[in-house]
């Protein structure tokens, strides 16, 4: 069995907590690993190395910083695969799907390397007689990332790129569940030329969290994870006088109109609905077609559709989709299903006790579908977080536009419609924070920005694009004057610009 390790200072460290976690193989159910929970002490030592590396790398120009993350963009490129199969083998997603995972994080990073253009500040010349007006973007200092296991390179990636760029040092304290993939890219960061201590990785639970929280010489924290936790680590950070952008849970919609294309739809949402198991913070949820026609043809359709899906081991090559990462979150889904019946939920398909030969012992769940889903049902309120796709039917536009934008999480959502006026209403009116116009899965572009509304996201600025690095950046504006030889006296006057 693989011991685990931290990263600091540019090496690998035991665990001296004493306490570890189990890392599953979720194809199999077997343990394949121990991960280290980190201490107080160990999460301070990884801060104070990271203090002292960065007053060295906030000194580069931001060129040269530029430099290390192109390096290692090359470093990733040939070790994608391995990367991969190291990221299916702990999270259950596809090898495929893993692949995409990687290189969502890379777009960042190559958006990132453009650092030098972003950190330029704005200059006034002759704002006033004889002086000028300056701003400068200066980094924070060290910054920490506590990510997710649903997408262990991506969101470590998002997090740590611009604030790299920025000339941080940045802290990650990355899931518990699969932290092969974050440690592995700390080793391809300091190949690729980043001084030792400048990213350090502290595997850990809620005591490596709060240590980090609780720590004065980390000025801000990026989150991304469950709705409470967000509301939790987006309090403490702020109430310990540190930047927060914490991001939390979701129930995406896709309207579905009458004019709609059914068979894109469909295809649609059993992609963004079950690809990955459903554990997405942008997956599909939520079906909503429009009038009792198209709910009843879109219904028959995804039943057929669900039918045909392969659900087997991550590394199988032919599977739709894997198994859930742990368990507990196998058993968790299983009581939404159970709790959807309850409630009077219409179960078209039931994807319990779903058992895939020569792996019984994995943590599989076949796609699940309901229909005739109510807005009061536990199974709409809240964040399944698993291969679940609901129908709640509408019975015209304005109240599929309500649903979605009265529900309490605001992440993403869709429209799938041949109407250009009603995609550009809806795309204007709705209260959530990213849309896709027959698009399934909102997600933008590296140079964009990500980030939902309500419940979904606490915090001023989003993920990646120009928001990131304002978030990484603290502003220092300079006025500047040269003395002209004119004797003037004092002035007891507020300073004016005419």
């Amino acid at each position: 069995m693989r011991e685990l390790t931290h990263f600091i200072d540019g090496a690998h460290v035991a665990g001296a907590s004493g306490r570890f976690s189990d890392v599953f193989d979720p194809s199999t159910g077997a343990v394949q690993a121990r991960v280290p929970l980190a201490s107080v002490e160990e999460v301070q030592a990884a801060v104070t190395s990271a203090e002292s590396a960065q007053l060295v790398w906030g000194s580069w120009n931001p060129q040269r910083r530029a430099r290390v993350l192109l390096s290692f963009l090359d470093l990733v490129a040939k070790d994608t695969p391995n990367l991969a199969r190291l990221l299916s083998s702990e999270h259950g997603k596809t090898l495929d799907d893993a692949k995409g995972d990687i290189q969502r994080g890379v777009e960042v990073i190559e958006f990132a390397a453009g650092g030098p253009h972003l950190l330029k500040g704005e200059y006034t010349s002759g704002a006033g007689t004889g002086i000028d007006v300056y701003s400068m973007r200066q980094p924070l200092g060290v910054v920490a990332g506590i990510t997710p296991f649903n997408f262990p390179a991506m969101i470590p990636l998002w997090k740590m790129g611009p604030a790299l760029a920025a000339g941080n040092a940045f802290i990650l304290k990355p899931s518990e569940r699969d932290p092969s993939v974050p440690l592995r890219l700390a080793e391809l960061f300091l190949e690729a030329g980043l001084p030792a201590g400048v990213l350090n990785v502290v595997n850990g639970d809620k005591g490596a969290v709060d240590a980090i929280l609780h720590d004065h010489r980390v000025k801000a924290v990026g989150f991304v994870g469950s709705t409470p936790i967000a509301q939790y680590i987006y309090s403490t950070a702020a109430a310990n006088g540190k930047r927060a952008q914490c991001f939390g849970g979701a129930k995406n919609h896709m309207i579905v109109m009458p004019d709609a294309d059914l068979d894109q739809v469909a295809d649609a949402l059993i992609g963004a609905g079950y690809g990955s198991a459903g554990e997405r913070c942008m997956a599909i949820s939520v079906a909503v077609p429009v009038g009792a026609e198209a709910a009843d043809a879109l219904a028959a359709k995804l039943s057929e559709r669900v039918s045909q899906l392969k659900v087997g081991p991550a590394l199988g090559g032919d599977s739709d989709y894997g198994p859930l990462v742990t368990r507990e979150a196998l058993d968790r889904v299983a009581g939404y299903i159970q709790t959807g019946i309850d409630e009077g939920a219409t179960l078209l398909a039931d994807g319990r006790g779903l058992e895939v030969p020569g792996y019984e012992k994995g943590f599989y769940l076949g796609p699940t579908l309901f229909d005739h889903v109510t807005t009061d049902m536990t199974i709409y309120r809240e964040e399944v977080f698993g291969p679940v796709l609901v129908i709640a039917r509408a019975d015209d536009y304005e109240q599929a536009l309500a649903m979605a934008s009265e529900h309490e999480f605001g992440n993403g959502v869709a429209i799938f419609t041949r109407d250009g006026d009603a995609a550009r209403d809806f795309a204007a009116r709705v209260n959530v924070g990213m849309v896709g116009v027959n698009v399934p899965i909102p997600v933008p572009i590296a140079y964009h920005t990500f980030g939902g509304w309500k419940k979904s996201g606490f915090g001023d600025l989003n993920q990646h694009g120009p928001d990131a690095f304002r978030f990484y950046t603290k502003t220092k504006t300079v006025t500047s004057r040269w003395p002209s030889g004119i004797k003037e006296g004092a002035s007891f006057v507020i300073p004016t610009m005419h």
